[in-house]
């Protein structure tokens, strides 16, 4: 709330009231990224073509598996696919035809309606790490992740301002039963933060919980008419599609939510060595899955997903931030735009055991891939790191600040009259500086993105304070973050009957832990 002016006026001068300015707590929240500058293309006409022939020969001769899920096979059949026992044979041109009722673009609504995001078109949004079994800090090292340190990062995430999106499983809490922890995480993105979530895919009846939760949330003719939930369905490269995802699948494309269909690919292991061969193979697999979203119900939203890193040939380690998985990455771009599907892919994709050098490497190479590649959807964009086993707090804030830098990228250069800025170099002219200059007053507060974590401050001044290195540094901005901590508002008849939700499925069955 904006403060009256007789107040503002009656403090000791401006250092005052700039000292307030930079001190004070603001939770803001950056609109999802529009990009004014062109995508990087990797693959000429030829390639694309070769590829996208190739992917539907893949379909249509060697078919693609569908284990474990008959009512899938006969939707199949019905649809003109050939069914071999579990193997189903695409006829050419089939699910390109299917494919044609996803839409190209579509709202993501969040409970503010000020953070709901556009995935598609020229969008970035971005989102957090997802899936980690093990966190880490500077402060407890490794160990495995709790109910505790999830809260911690929906709170973290709510906090940055150039993340768009709570996530989904930012890490994986261990310590509540398998089975029940997905309403515990779920009720965390509802309650904690007010920016929008991802839904649960561990088991077709979790994703029918986080639809009715959802129905609770907005109102259950919202959900159905409108998109409030991503969800992940990994792909088993090479071209099986299990029961757990696709029955997943199935209850989110019956609702109306947003499905990201997505092969997970080491390249050499789930598909082959080369660019080529593995743009071939994942594009096989997108089609068929975003095909069989549409077979459930045409114009569900559905996200053209590629996960791909390459492979350590003597340890058997995936590895990150390579010039291989860049060009996968950029050539599944250019595939996503050609079948007029959202694109996800990329994030602060490392393969080291610490936010050290290798870490920032890795991930700035990863980060400005997503960027230039035409993502639109980036999960995993902060937090990530040992290959995406552990979600570490430090990195976490580290990577989120660094979003800043994509955002500005994004904005591309402008050249109307104010940046043209000919008043300023007229007033400075030969041999003087801008410092003072009218231009520079008016325009220093927003000309240059500023780092909230990075030390910019002269070697004496740093050394005064400690000489903290980055880590050091990351470590005092998460507890800033979190003592500042301000929880949004949320209608309390809506989060009773959230409660009462959670604790009536908890009680109606045992724990499970595995």
């Amino acid at each position: 709330m904006a403060e009256p002016a007789a107040r503002r006026r009656g403090r000791g001068g401006g250092g005052a009231a700039r000292r307030a300015e930079r001190t004070a707590v603001r939770i803001e929240t950056a609109k999802y990224i529009e990009r004014n500058i062109p995508n990087f293309e990797v693959l000429n006409e030829e390639a694309l073509e070769i590829i996208e022939t190739n992917a539907e020969t893949v379909l249509e001769e060697i078919g693609v598996n569908f284990v474990d899920n008959p009512a899938a096979l006969e939707r199949w059949r019905d649809a003109g696919a050939d069914i071999d026992g579990e193997r189903v044979r695409i006829p050419r041109g089939l699910a390109r035809e299917l494919i044609k009722t996803a839409p190209s673009q579509f709202t993501q609504h969040a409970r503010n309606p000020e953070k709901s995001v556009e995935i598609g078109g020229r969008s970035l949004v971005l989102a957090p790490v997802y899936g980690p079994p093990f966190v880490r800090d500077a402060e407890g090292g490794r160990r495995y992740a709790t109910m505790d340190d999830f809260n911690k990062f929906v709170k973290l995430a709510y906090m940055s301002k150039w993340l768009h999106h709570s996530g989904g499983t930012v890490c994986e809490p261990t310590d509540v039963p398998v089975n029940k922890r997905h309403l515990d995480m779920l009720k965390a993105h509802m309650t904690l933060s007010d920016k929008p979530f991802m839904g649960s895919v561990t088991d077709p009846s979790r994703a029918q919980d986080s639809v009715e939760m959802c129905e609770i949330l907005f109102g259950k003719e919202f959900v159905q008419e409108n998109t409030v939930m991503t969800s992940l369905t990994n792909i088993n490269s090479p071209m099986t599609f299990d029961d757990v995802m696709m029955g997943s699948l199935e209850v989110y494309a019956r609702n109306n939510q947003a499905c990201i269909i997505s092969p997970f690919i080491v390249g050499g292991a789930m598909a082959p060595v080369s660019v080529a061969g593995t743009l071939t193979q994942v594009l096989a697999e997108v089609l068929a899955g975003v095909a069989y979203s549409q077979i459930i119900r045409p114009g569900a939203p559905a996200i053209f997903g590629a996960m791909v890193t390459s492979i350590d040939m003597n340890s058997g380690a995936p590895t990150f931030g390579t010039p291989e998985a860049s060009h996968i990455t950029y050539g599944a771009g250019q595939l996503a735009r050609r079948l007029n599907l959202p694109y996800r892919s990329a994030g602060s994709f490392c393969g080291s055991k610490l936010p050290d050098a290798q870490a920032a490497y890795e991930t700035a190479n990863s980060l400005n891939m997503g960027l230039l590649s035409g993502v639109n959807f980036m999960l995993h964009s902060c937090g990530w790191l040992e290959g995406g086993l552990v979600a570490d707090f430090e990195k976490f804030v580290m990577d989120a600040d660094q979003l800043g830098v994509l955002h500005g990228l994004a904005k591309g250069v402008t050249y109307d009259e104010n940046a043209q800025a000919m008043d300023a170099i007229r007033e400075v002219g030969p041999g003087g500086h801008y410092l003072g200059c009218d231009h520079t007053q008016e325009n220093f507060k927003e000309a240059f993105w500023k780092s909230e974590v990075l030390d910019y401050k002269p070697f004496e001044t740093w050394q005064e304070e400690g000489s903290r290195d980055t880590r050091t540094l990351a470590s005092a901005r998460v507890e800033h973050l979190l003592a500042n901590y301000q929880q949004p508002q949320i209608d309390p008849d809506v989060n009773a009957a959230l409660e009462a939700y959670v604790a009536e499925k908890k009680a109606s069955m045992p724990d499970a832990f595995t």
